[in-house]
């Protein structure tokens, strides 16, 4: 084993019945370093940290930390080896504060000295450069200080090597910043740190070395100074990539919705969308972007004819002028009258997809018409599964397979493939690429591309802004249910959409 090895993984082997999830893997992790482990949908990566986090036990292989060969069962056996996983879906109790979550299920005396529990959280905090307040509970919190909350709650507990997946998924540009300085902080303490995620930039910028798998296998490690976007995309998919993210100049717009003081309400009689007003055009991707939880998810499913609105109003322009008001209107009544209005929500198998069902079985939940673009012709529901499964490269043993079986980004394929082939003269997705590997992230791109072309309005609510300033025309910016702003995505900055996103006064920047 390496001297300055904290952890050495050796053949590592996993199989969930005939589906090979690692084969012979070998990983290495160096005392304070920041891994990235990189590969595409399905590679491999994140059953192999589940291994690692002992929420997976491997077929064959030998782990071993600082030097001494150990077997890892359960979670409890990582955390007394000083691992620590920190997953995309966190692991709190909302009406306790984030002292009392950090301390849950610890063994010890049944009354604790809170005092001196949260002393030592704060020097924890101090010691690492955390921003967080031991007293405030979890309810109260944004989706970075939850993430704060379960990094303090590891360090705390011990962990000397901690795992994060996809860590910056749902951040704002500056709450990225922040947190990768904590984990510079943490590297300069002398803890490991493994990372994975789909975001190259951030590899690049945060990493010192990148490890990758290919289709379950090792295919090898670099030093990311040596390293390239170009490089490391070829290294998960075997092969050259193109990474230029089209966008054409819209060709003719015209206004297809125009959405008017829409304000919606939640179960609890709580405004999460407030009286929200702007345009879509033919022919361009308008791009939506805030903090999770600010009135995304609500505006698309209004649209959609699946929210009911306190007020506001929703008007659809056809292509001969005529404009028809749906704002009364459900999903089955938009359809009734010869609107084919496409949407791919946030939760895939929730609202989505039927997860005991197949491919095929999927398909027949829509009814596809002739049109233009990508999957245009009319095919029986088994031949169009085919396709998207050859088209979009969806991992599965078979179309009959049940969907909710699969990994999330293929099922993602499925769902985004299944609304494009309806060739919408709307299509909203939200967050389309979340899961996805690089590879696959371009192929979508393509196909919000081909929509765009002919003739679409693209309504795409991302959390990369990246990818948003690349591929749309405009961006809406969302903050607390409000609209803070809409901007010409050519010209605008990630700062500044951050800094909007925080922001529902924000100024509003016409295109």
């Amino acid at each position: 084993m390496q001297s300055n090895a904290m952890i050495e993984m050796r053949g590592i082997t996993k199989h969930f019945g005939s589906v090979v999830a690692n084969e012979n893997v070998d990983l290495t992790v160096r005392r304070g370093e920041i891994l990235s482990v990189l590969g595409e949908n399905g590679s491999g990566k994140t059953s192999l940290m589940n291994m690692l986090a002992g929420i997976y036990f491997p077929d064959a292989g030998h782990i071993y930390v600082e030097g001494r060969e150990v077997v890892i069962r359960s979670p409890k056996d990582a955390f007394a080896l000083g691992i620590g996983m920190i997953h995309q879906h966190f692991k709190l109790v909302d009406v306790l504060t984030a002292a009392e979550n950090i301390i849950l299920g610890l063994p010890g005396k049944l009354r604790l000295d809170m005092r001196e529990v949260e002393r030592d959280i704060l020097r924890l905090t101090e010691k690492y450069g955390f921003e967080m307040d031991p007293h405030e509970k979890i309810y109260e919190m944004s989706v970075s200080q939850k993430q704060t909350v379960e990094i303090v709650k590891m360090l705390y507990r011990g962990a000397n090597i901690l795992i994060l997946d996809e860590p910056t998924a749902v951040l704002t540009p500056q709450e990225t910043d922040r947190l990768f300085q904590v984990l510079r902080n943490m590297r300069q303490q002398g803890h490991s740190i493994i990372i994975i995620t789909h975001k190259l930039n951030e590899v690049l910028s945060l990493s010192d070395r990148v490890a990758v798998l290919r289709k379950g296998h090792s295919v090898g490690s670099i030093q990311t100074s040596e390293a390239t976007e170009k490089s490391l995309t070829e290294m998960m998919v075997g092969r050259r990539v193109d990474l230029n993210i089209e966008r054409p100049q819209p060709v003719n717009p015209r206004l297809k919705l125009k959405v008017r003081d829409v304000t919606v309400v939640n179960d609890e009689g709580r405004e999460v969308l407030s009286h929200a007003a702007f345009e879509a055009y033919t022919g361009e991707i308008l791009g939506v972007a805030g903090i999770a939880g600010s009135g995304q998810k609500e505006l698309l499913e209004a649209i959609a004819g699946l929210q009911p609105l306190r007020s506001g109003s929703i008007e659809y322009t056809n292509r001969k002028g005529h404009v028809k008001e749906l704002t009364r209107m459900t999903a089955e009544e938009i359809r009734e009258i010869g609107i084919r209005l496409a949407f791919v929500p946030e939760d895939r198998l929730g609202m989505g997809l039927v997860a005991s069902m197949g491919m095929t079985g999927n398909m027949m939940l829509r009814s596809y018409k002739r049109g233009r673009g990508f999957f245009s012709e009319r095919k029986q529901p088994r031949s169009l599964a085919e396709r998207i499964m050859r088209e979009l490269d969806v991992v599965t043993p078979g179309v009959e397979w049940p969907v909710g079986r699969m990994s999330g980004g293929n099922v993602q394929k499925v769902l985004v493939g299944r609304e494009i082939a309806s060739s919408p003269q709307v299509l909203m997705v939200a967050y389309p690429v979340r899961g996805l590997d690089i590879n696959s992230s371009h192929t979508i791109y393509r196909l919000l591309n081909e929509q765009k072309k002919n003739g679409s309005a693209v309504i795409c609510v991302g959390e990369d802004l990246d990818v948003l300033l690349a591929l749309c025309d405009r961006i809406l910016v969302l903050a607390d249910g409000h609209v803070s702003g809409t901007v010409d995505a050519r010209d605008a900055t990630k700062e500044q959409i951050g800094l909007m996103m925080t922001h529902h006064d924000a100024k509003e920047a016409q295109p």
